[in-house]
């Protein structure tokens, strides 16, 4: 079953776990379908999250944070690697779940460029897409959480906070 754009109006904390197990469908121009089952994600909760983009307030680049839930928000990492995040929660509350490894695919960078991800995904909702959506088949696994990682810039309180989602 596609999840739904009501799956996506919640608070990243509920949603982020959530995802975890749930599997993420990319149908190319040729009916080919990329799956892969989601292992790990992240969550960045508001303008106070020091390790959110949108720490720094509303900006071009992070216009995106503050849309209606369920729209995908693509970013270059390092200047060579697309990731992944989906928006929830409240419109002008900046929110978003990184999509952090799939079954097998460990990295963000390895989940985006599996499923063949890349910045034309930006802005695209993910809950009424022909192209990419997210499956729920009932697979529900254990959760661990822990620290974010490769935020260290975000001072002590927000690199230790276990806002990670790992299925166990």
């Amino acid at each position: 079953m596609k999840l739904e754009r009501e799956f996506f109006h919640r608070d990243v904390l509920e949603v982020a776990p959530d995802l975890v197990g749930k599997i993420i469908v990319h149908r190319l121009p040729d009916g080919t379908e990329i799956r892969a089952r989601i292992s790990e994600t992240e969550a960045y909760r508001g303008e106070e999250d020091k390790a959110c983009h949108a720490s720094k307030g509303r900006t071009p680049r992070t216009e995106l944070l503050y849309v209606e839930s369920g729209v995908i928000y693509i970013y270059l990492c390092y200047g060579i690697h697309w990731l992944m995040n989906i928006i929830t929660g409240e419109k002008n509350i900046p929110q978003g779940v990184l999509l952090r490894a799939g079954e097998n695919l460990k990295g963000p960078a390895r989940l985006t460029k599996y499923l063949k991800i890349d910045k034309s995904f930006n802005g695209m909702n993910i809950y009424d897409n022909p192209d990419i959506w997210i499956e729920d088949d009932g697979f529900r696994p254990e959760i661990i959480k822990a620290p974010r990682v490769g935020i260290d810039y975000a001072g002590e309180y927000w690199k230790n906070i276990e806002w990670r989602f790992i299925a166990g």
